[in-house]
């Protein structure tokens, strides 16, 4: 896939203005960044990765040598993950928030999920995605999860804010890869990060794309094999500015991301703006339900303005809440909850796998005279 380099970004769009009346009106929003004057010098390094890199998983023609570059790094969810990206179809990502959760969404013929800071934070530890939970914590969720689900399924792991510096996101890259994620997302913010709808803090330019690219390499060099990087802006919150989030995004791009997510962004015209950005770099957007800063499109709205992935990031997580909320309701009120809104005995144990162990425990049973 062709990427757009910064160069070539600010040769299309030097005409555009930041005004934030003008972006306001605008019907079909041009590719857009800073004017010339108002950035700063981009580092060599981030115009120097590789535009053909191989796609799909395993070699990616790596120019640093490493002990795992005679060795298999493959990764079934990941090239099951690109293969996906790369159709014409907008792929629609529930988020779990555990083990359980995610083998619904796979169960419910969905082709992707995706695994939320928020929801971890909140189902493990009854905290906010305020920076509380740590990678160790992350980590041991999506390795459940994973492994909840069939071989091969992609869940893209939120990573946050890769729990530190460049180093500390290529092992949070590498641990993620070895726990069984297709993809990874890593955002912009410094600690303590926080939820991109509430009052995120970004990085400097620099060490944010230096973050990037530590986690390209990681996944192009390192032990854990291949993963599908994400690379998330939150500027558009933190610096309450469009055209740096787009300046970064296109950016990220640059520095080897797989793809592309700007969180909180305000209006469908803001969305077409991202769509713009990196042509060929696919874009993921979220849709936070009950007032998030997004404005909530349908998945074939999203696909026309150029979207490749929609991720519903509390659906679930909300859904657990309510029916949580309002059976232990009916328990203290009424002695009893509503059966009629309950599964039965039977499809909770088919739920939770018990006919599968039971069928897969007669192969092994030696008391029965078989």
């Amino acid at each position: 896939m062709r990427r757009c380099g910064l160069g070539t970004l600010l040769d299309d769009i030097d005409s555009h203005t930041s005004d934030s009346a003008t972006r306001a009106t605008m019907t079909t929003a041009p590719t857009v960044a800073p004017p010339r004057a108002a950035l700063i010098k981009t580092p060599a390094w981030s115009r120097r990765r590789r535009f053909d890199r191989v796609r799909r998983g395993g070699d990616r023609g790596s120019p640093v040598a490493s002990a795992s570059s005679s060795s298999d790094r493959s990764n079934l969810a990941a090239s099951n993950l690109r293969e996906l990206l790369a159709g014409d179809e907008i792929l629609r990502a529930p988020c779990a928030h555990d083990a359980l959760t995610a083998a619904l969404i796979e169960r419910a013929g969905f082709k992707v999920g995706f695994m939320s800071g928020f929801c971890v934070s909140a189902a493990r530890l009854a905290m906010p995605d305020a920076g509380l939970i740590s990678y160790g914590e992350m980590e041991d969720v999506g390795r459940h999860i994973t492994q909840a689900t069939s071989a091969g399924f992609p869940f893209i792991g939120d990573a946050d804010d890769g729990y530190g510096n460049a180093m500390n996101a290529k092992r949070t890259v590498r641990g993620y890869a070895r726990a069984g994620f297709a993809g990874i997302l890593m955002e912009d913010q410094r600690a303590p990060k926080a939820c991109g709808h509430t009052k995120p803090r970004c990085l400097g330019r620099d060490e944010a794309v230096a973050r990037v690219r530590a986690a390209c390499d990681e996944r192009d060099e390192g032990p854990g094999g291949d993963i599908v990087v994400f690379a998330r802006s939150d500027s558009r919150s933190a610096m309450d500015s469009l055209d740096e989030a787009l300046w970064r995004v296109a950016a990220f791009a640059d520095a080897g991301a797989d793809a592309l997510f700007v969180d909180a962004l305000r209006t469908k015209d803001e969305l077409r703006a991202f769509c713009k950005v990196a042509p060929g770099t696919p874009k993921m957007a979220n849709m936070l339900e009950g007032g998030g800063r997004t404005p909530i499109c349908s998945p074939e709205e999203l696909q026309d303005m150029g979207f490749s992935v929609v991720a519903y990031p509390l659906t679930v997580l909300g859904a657990y809440v309510n029916a949580t909320e309002r059976v232990l309701r009916e328990i203290k009120e009424d002695g009893y909850p509503d059966e009629s809104r309950l599964p039965t005995f039977e499809s909770l144990k088919a739920t939770c796998g018990f006919p599968g162990y039971y069928a897969d425990a007669e192969r092994y049973d030696v008391t029965s005279g078989k």
